[in-house]
């Protein structure tokens, strides 16, 4: 059995994009999840070059070194706080360090030192992704995506998103620009 790790999965259609490279190249993938595989067989030094190079062809990358898969579960696990949309704020550091059973501190200066910027810098540029996207619908208010994506205030989420892109959030639905791939936030 081999455990993997696996760079720029974000979302459902990558997992089934791995499993298929997966089976594609003969493997049994015992759990396939994002950011991580498991395959039955015991693969070789070659064998994980070929599927890496099959990953790296459909924009995925095989992570063999554990400081790089730490970076990548904490990638993951922002991700996923930065598009809930319950209303509910987010403590970043108590949520990743219970999520990811590690010291915020220690997780904080890994990602920093691997990213070449913090945790809530990329949390906040993927949480304005996701208001992005909220905007691009065109279902819900400005007021009610502040709400559901745990801004205090209509407010604060304008301030924050005219940080990151330059724009008011009612600027942005009405130009309509270009959005970014969530793995080149």
């Amino acid at each position: 059995m081999t455990q993997l790790s696996i760079k720029n999965m974000v979302c459902p259609r990558c997992v089934m994009a791995v499993r298929d490279v997966l089976q594609s190249l003969g493997y049994t993938a015992t759990q396939v999840n994002i950011g991580n595989a498991t395959v039955a067989q015991d693969l070789d030094a070659a064998q994980l070059n070929e599927l890496d190079e099959h990953l790296q062809a459909i924009g995925f990358e095989l992570l063999r070194n554990g400081d790089e898969a730490l970076v990548e579960r904490i990638k993951t696990a922002v991700i996923f706080l930065s598009r809930r949309d319950d209303g509910s704020p987010v403590k970043l550091s108590d949520e990743l360090s219970a999520a990811l059973k590690t010291d915020y501190k220690q997780l904080s200066a890994l990602f920093s030192a691997h990213e070449h910027r913090t945790i809530e810098r990329f949390y906040i540029a993927h949480k304005v992704e996701h208001v992005k996207e909220l905007l691009d619908y065109g279902q819900l208010s400005v007021s009610e995506i502040a709400y559901r994506t745990g801004y205090s205030s209509v407010a604060h989420l304008s301030r924050q998103f005219k940080q990151v892109t330059g724009l008011t959030p009612s600027q942005y639905r009405d130009a309509k620009p270009q959005r970014q791939s969530l793995n080149s936030v």
